[in-house]
């Protein structure tokens, strides 16, 4: 019976030994943020019917009492890591779905999906959609598509569009994704992450 204990505490003690090296190990949590637009209410009880979906998908990081920014040369490259832009969340890449014609800062952006990503500057920050696809699990060797933003190229560029800086009153210890304002006509894409909040404008072609 004490070999029996010994065995199970030594199996217990692997177990969350395991465990905890995997929390360790573990990616950013996932995030999804969602619209739906162009629809309407029918019937007695109503349903929402005709909508089209817009959607982000991305990683959500924690700041962990980290400097996230920096500050002159230094200016954001924690978070772009070696790559050229920031990936504007977490792993892999932060990916935006509409099943709606939109326009942001003047371009259309046809039903489909696209990734986006960050350029940033010390108070002058620019959205970035592009045409590159994600990986879905990193693999070095495909180089048809993009893990986060490393070998980002500005040549599938959709649309670059400046955005408002503003600083929050209180920190978001988890970046999140948002859409603010939203109606039929448009609204506005928000990321929060510590004390900054950056927001774009879209509109919605009808």
């Amino acid at each position: 019976m004490q070999i029996e204990k010994a065995a199970l505490l030594c199996v217990t003690l692997l177990t969350l030994t395991g465990l905890a090296a995997a929390q360790q190990k573990k990616p950013s949590p996932d995030g999804h943020a969602g619209a739906e637009v162009g629809g309407r209410y029918v019937g007695a009880e109503p349903v929402y019917v005709g909508g089209k979906w817009i959607e982000i998908s991305y990683g959500r990081p924690l700041k962990r009492g980290r400097d996230l920014w920096a500050a002159g040369d230094e200016y954001g490259r924690r978070l772009n890591n070696g790559a050229p832009v920031w990936r504007a969340g977490a792993d892999n890449s932060t990916y935006l779905m509409t099943q709606a014609t939109i326009a942001i800062n003047g371009k259309t952006i046809e039903p489909g999906g696209y990734t986006m990503f960050i350029d940033l500057k010390p108070e002058q920050w620019t959205l970035i959609v592009s045409d590159w696809q994600p990986q879905r699990f990193f693999n070095p060797a495909d180089r048809e598509r993009l893990w986060g933003a490393f070998r980002y190229t500005p040549d599938k560029d959709v649309v670059r569009a400046p955005m408002t800086l503003t600083t929050l009153p209180f920190s978001m210890e988890q970046l999140t994704w948002a859409f603010l304002d939203i109606s039929d006509a448009g609204g506005t894409l928000a990321i929060m992450w510590d004390r900054r909040m950056a927001t774009v404008p879209f509109t919605i072609n009808q």
